[in-house]
């Protein structure tokens, strides 16, 4: 359409729409352009929707299922490409657009190496070590969420840890997720949480985005704060298929925000039937325990505890009655060797008693004149006077003769 043709009336949307469409796609034939890509979004019928951008622009693109076919690889943000194709206008979205017909990668993107080269740096100080991450808590009071309040993200994990767990609560911590000061805002709701222990878990995230919506999550100062956090933080960033560096800095990467809810709330009503299921197997437990009990008391009749009592009580009594009869045996040998001996020592004293041999017709002589008993024959002089001892009384004599044999002396005529 010739441009007098346009001017002088009133136009059309459409009309204006279709003038550029003709101008634009009839100026460019094919093209080539390289750029990094951003916003990567394959749909279910294979056509491949992004858009290519560098430092001062940006130009939506698509790639059809039958050009798509002959990639070599998997496209991904921040790839930096090089696509040829032409250009389209897209009337109902009053946009242009690239049609890419083949694309090569050109090699990584400013994004992919900025990212690789602080992710490098950030490992090596240990900020993304196995042994540091903490276990999360069963049973959670509060659960703080870092997030955009105005995002999908913050309903869909309210509604699921209200579904979840009543009775635990939520505190949101504000800050935006997307844009140049993002990053400092999330990094100082992470230090305030932690500065006023407000929270059990932390869910630290937003919902989807392309890899520079994505990019405050990998900010130097987020992923520090998340690495030095005293609460358990779960990372929560877009969807299954994105990623940041605060994945790696935090205790526990969630694909998506609400998979994160569930990580950090116990399924109310499953410990509920789990407490249940417990409390049957206890009661189950107890009453078996008891109806064994009653089993083996049952057996415990008057009779058979006599009879039991008396199997006990008989090997001690025979027990005890062989100790007491060994006890009497013993004592009465004792006593008996103690008699046979009194008897012998007073035998012995009997028999040196003087007069007990007396009794026996022995006499005892003694000079009257020296008191001395006499002995021996030698002991006495004729004519000595002596005094016999018997033992009914004395009798005194006079020596008229002594002689050292056992001859019958003299008897003296009166």
């Amino acid at each position: 359409m010739e441009q007098s043709a346009l001017s002088g009336r009133a136009l059309s949307v459409t009309e204006l729409t279709a003038a550029i469409k003709d101008l634009l796609e009839g100026s460019f034939g094919p093209i080539v352009l390289e750029g990094e890509i951003s916003n990567y979004r394959p749909s279910s019928t294979g056509h491949l929707y992004f858009t290519l951008k560098d430092a001062g622009a940006a130009i939506s693109a698509v790639m059809f299922k039958g050009s798509s076919r002959t990639l070599t690889f998997t496209p991904k943000d921040g790839m930096l490409v090089r696509v040829s194709g032409r250009i389209s206008v897209y009337p109902q979205r009053g946009s242009y657009q690239i049609i890419a017909d083949t694309m090569s990668a050109a090699g990584a993107g400013a994004i992919l190496q900025l990212l690789e080269e602080r992710k490098q740096k950030l490992a090596a100080e240990g900020l993304f070590n196995a042994d540091t991450k903490r276990p999360l808590p069963p049973f959670p009071r509060t659960v703080g969420v870092v997030t955009s309040p105005t995002g999908a993200a913050l309903r869909d994990i309210l509604q699921i840890i209200r579904r979840r767990s009543p009775c635990t609560s939520v505190i949101v911590f504000p800050c935006p997720v997307q844009g140049e000061h993002a990053g400092a805002g999330i990094a100082a709701m992470i230090r305030a949480a932690n500065r006023y222990r407000t929270a059990d878990v932390l869910i630290v995230g937003r919902g989807g985005g392309s890899l520079e919506d994505l990019l405050p999550f990998s900010d130097e100062a987020v992923v520090r704060a998340v690495a030095a956090s005293q609460i358990p933080v779960i990372s929560a960033v877009g969807h299954e298929i994105d990623w940041a560096l605060s994945d790696f800095a935090a205790d526990v990467r969630a694909p998506t925000p609400s998979a994160a809810a569930e990580l950090a709330t116990p399924l109310q009503a499953q410990l509920v039937q789990d407490i249940g299921g417990m409390a049957d197997t206890l009661l189950h437990a107890v009453q078996a325990k008891i109806a064994a009990v009653r089993t083996r008391l049952s057996v415990f009749t008057p009779e058979s505890l006599e009879f039991r009592f008396r199997a006990i009580e008989q090997p001690l009594l025979l027990r005890f009655d062989s100790a007491k009869e060994a006890l009497l045996a013993n004592m009465q040998q004792t006593t008996q060797l103690l008699r046979l001996r009194v008897q012998t020592a007073e035998n012995a004293l009997h028999a040196a008693d003087p007069h007990a041999i007396l009794q026996r017709g022995y006499s005892v002589v003694t000079d009257t004149q020296t008191g001395r008993i006499v002995k021996s024959w030698q002991d006495v002089r004729p004519q000595s006077n002596i005094r016999i001892q018997t033992a009914a009384g004395s009798i005194a004599a006079s020596v008229t003769d002594a002689c050292p044999d056992a001859k019958e002396l003299p008897h003296e005529e009166n």
